[in-house]
C-alpha cells in the first residue's frame, strides 16, 4: 500500500512546514501533508492541480486542467512519515484533494509517527474510517455548499452531516462568496443542530484584496450569528502558492 500526493515541485511531495492558515488552528506552526485526488469538483477549489486532470471534464473557472504525472507522486507510508518526522512542527495537517479516499494508507502512516496532534481536513462525505479515526484529533469539515458547483446529494450528505454535527472533534469551516451563502450556511446549522461556535465562516479567495473587501460584510454575519471567522493567512503571506 502507499500513499497518491500532491507535488510542489516535479517529483517533489507537496510536505512542508508553515503556519495553518485556516479554521480552529489558525497560526500554529503545522508540518502539512497533501494528498492528490478528490471526489467532488469545486469550480473556485484553489488545489485544482490535485484532481483537475487532462480529460477531466469537470468545470473548473479557470479552464486549466493539470498533467498527472508532474503534479501526482506515489510513496509509501514509510517514506512519507519519515518526511513528516524530519520538520519541526509536531502538528500535522493531513489535506488535499479529499484525504479521506486513502484513509487505510493514512492510518498506516501515521501508525508510525510518535508524539504528533493529527488534524484532517475533509469535504465530510466519507464516513470516518474504522483504522484512521481514533488517530485523528480534530477534523476541519468544510461542507460544499451550492456555490461550489457540487450537486447537493453528493456534497450534503444527510448521514454524514448528522455524524459530524455530534463529533466533538469536528469543526465546521464554509466557503463564502456572497452573503446569500450563509442563508444556506444557517438552515443547515439549523437542520443538524450544529453549535455555532463551531462553525468558521471563510472567504472565497485566492488574493488580499478579494479576501479583505469579503471579510468587511462577512464580518457583521459572524457577529449576528454567534459564528466565527475564519482568515486565509496562507494567502497574504505567501500567495496562491503550492508547498505553504
Amino acid at each position: 500500500m502507499s500513499l497518491v500526493l500532491a507535488t510542489q515541485a516535479l517529483h517533489e511531495p507537496e510536505i512542508f512546514a508553515s503556519v495553518q492558515g485556516e479554521g480552529p488552528s489558525m497560526g500554529v506552526p503545522c508540518t502539512f501533508v497533501r494528498l492528490s485526488r478528490c471526489n467532488l469538483a469545486c469550480v473556485w477549489c484553489d488545489t485544482a492541480y490535485t484532481w483537475h486532470f487532462t480529460g477531466d471534464e469537470r468545470p473548473h473557472r479557470s479552464g486549466e486542467t493539470y498533467e498527472r504525472k508532474s503534479n501526482q507522486l506515489t510513496l509509501s507510508e514509510t517514506e512519507v512519515a519519515e518526511r513528516v518526522s524530519a520538520l519541526a512542527p509536531r502538528r500535522l495537517v493531513l489535506t488535499g484533494g479529499e484525504p479521506t479516499l486513502q484513509a487505510p494508507a493514512l492510518a498506516k502512516m501515521l501508525q508510525q509517527l510518535d508524539g504528533f496532534t493529527v488534524e484532517i481536513e475533509t469535504n465530510g462525505t466519507s464516513p470516518p474510517h474504522p483504522a484512521l479515526d481514533p488517530l485523528i484529533d480534530q477534523y476541519n469539515v468544510s461542507p460544499k455548499l451550492a456555490h461550489s458547483g457540487n450537486p447537493a446529494e453528493l456534497a450534503l450528505v444527510p448521514e454524514r452531516l448528522s455524524h459530524w454535527a455530534q463529533e466533538p472533534r469536528a469543526f465546521f469551516k464554509f466557503v463564502i462568496a456572497t452573503p446569500e451563502d450563509v442563508a444556506e450556511v444557517d438552515a443547515l446549522v439549523a437542520h443538524y443542530a450544529i453549535d455555532p461556535a463551531r462553525v468558521f465562516l471563510m472567504a472565497e479567495g485566492t488574493d488580499s484584496e478579494t479576501l479583505r473587501a469579503r471579510e468587511k460584510w462577512l464580518t457583521s454575519l459572524c457577529i449576528e450569528r454567534g459564528y466565527r471567522l475564519s482568515d486565509r493567512l496562507h494567502i497574504h503571506l505567501f500567495g496562491d502558492t503550492r508547498g505553504t
